[in-house]
């Protein structure tokens, strides 16, 4: 009975030391880069030291839900223009060059710098799946806070009028309160697959 109880603590301390890694390997950490955006501007983890914390979405030439999912975004970047937060953009897709990104940022009235993440740098450093996804990250130590869609709105071949969640802004308002994200609340995000090479 004593050996069965042994393996029964055993499995669960082995189960929530899984579940802590892998908490750890959901929220990793933003690493120095140095890249250039569609206008010709070079981004570096160092030019975003100035600001609290600095948020990334990843876009994609051609993904309906990045770009239906961008008034939603603009919303959050205007809502918080009194905080010291930046707001970018970083697209990873193997297939997309900087003349495309430029050619979709001027039809779709993309306002934001975007970023080729060239040798998928960040998409692998963040571990990314999809677009549409936002990583909210301290920009003094690098440290991913929040990752996750912007709000509930979209979905896969589903769209409601309006959002009745705001996962970005709730973890804008508890961060900048000094509080802690609770990921378990997140739902993964919506979007088009990014390949990673």
């Amino acid at each position: 009975m004593k050996s069965l109880s042994k393996f029964l603590i055993a499995c669960a301390l082995a189960i929530s030391s899984l579940a802590i890694m892998a908490d750890d390997d959901w929220l990793r950490s933003m690493p120095e880069f140095e890249l250039s955006d569609h206008l010709g501007k070079v981004h570096t983890m160092e030019s975003y030291r100035d600001y609290e914390l600095a948020v990334f979405y990843v876009q994609g030439v051609g993904c309906p839900i990045a770009r239906i999912a961008l008034p939603n975004y603009r919303e959050v970047r205007d809502e918080y223009s009194e905080k010291n937060i930046a707001f970018t953009m970083f697209n990873s897709n193997i297939q997309d060059n900087i003349p495309r990104i430029a050619k979709e940022a001027e039809e779709f009235g993309i306002d934001f710098p975007i970023m080729k993440d060239d040798g998928q740098q960040l998409a692998k450093a963040l571990g990314v799946e999809r677009t549409a996804e936002v990583f909210v990250v301290d920009t003094s130590t690098s440290e991913v806070l929040f990752r996750g869609p912007i709000n509930d709105q979209l979905g896969y071949e589903t769209q409601r009028n309006n959002a009745s969640e705001w996962y970005l802004k709730d973890a804008l308002d508890v961060i900048l309160a000094g509080g802690t994200v609770n990921m378990d609340d997140v739902p993964d995000s919506k979007g088009c697959l990014v390949a990673i090479f």
